[in-house]
């Protein structure tokens, strides 16, 4: 069975850097995150009925790329949609599901929101809804039994140093 490693966080805060590099240093998979081609797409952010599609397409890319692949990247996974849907719709409706999809994967990597904040069209709220969500994304893993590990820093080069030491500690690799 495919090892799945998660990069979950709030906006801006080097998922999507890190995914492609970790992806090419460790020679795995990669599934980038589906909301960014969603937004592109449609030129605005999801409504509240657009979020089950939007995690929905993500798990399913997740296992596409977990059948192909010994070792999968994931930028983000359902959890996040779900959250962003608590957070912007007041809806709960896709955190079981999302909870369940995150214990599916053998490592969460949580990019902390250390970087500095860089606006990017549609996909951008402000460092303080960057932090909000941040203690929302750590409470939830918290509170739901599911571990993680910290990425921080601001150099591109110590943050893809700790992720791959973390993968590379997950037992049998």
């Amino acid at each position: 069975m495919s090892r799945l490693v998660a990069l979950v966080g709030a906006e801006c805060t080097g998922k999507s850097t890190l995914a492609p590099a970790m992806a090419r240093h460790l020679g795995a998979g990669l599934v980038t995150e589906y909301l960014r081609e969603w937004c592109a797409a449609h030129g605005r952010t999801p409504q509240q009925h657009e979020q089950a599609h939007i995690a929905a397409e993500q798990a399913a890319r997740i296992e596409a790329a977990a059948r192909e692949h010994e070792l999968v990247i994931c930028d983000t996974t359902p959890l996040i949609t779900a959250l962003c849907s608590q957070h912007y719709f007041n809806d709960d409706s896709l955190l079981a599901d999302a909870l369940a999809f995150q214990r599916r994967c053998d490592l969460t990597l949580l990019c902390a929101p250390d970087l500095p904040w860089e606006a990017d069209g549609f996909l951008r709220d402000g460092p303080e809804v960057r932090a909000r969500f941040d203690a929302r994304l750590r409470a939830a893993l918290a509170s739901h039994g599911l571990p993680w590990l910290d990425i921080h820093g601001e150099a591109q080069a110590e943050r893809l140093a700790l992720a791959v030491q973390a993968v590379d500690a997950l037992p049998g690799r």
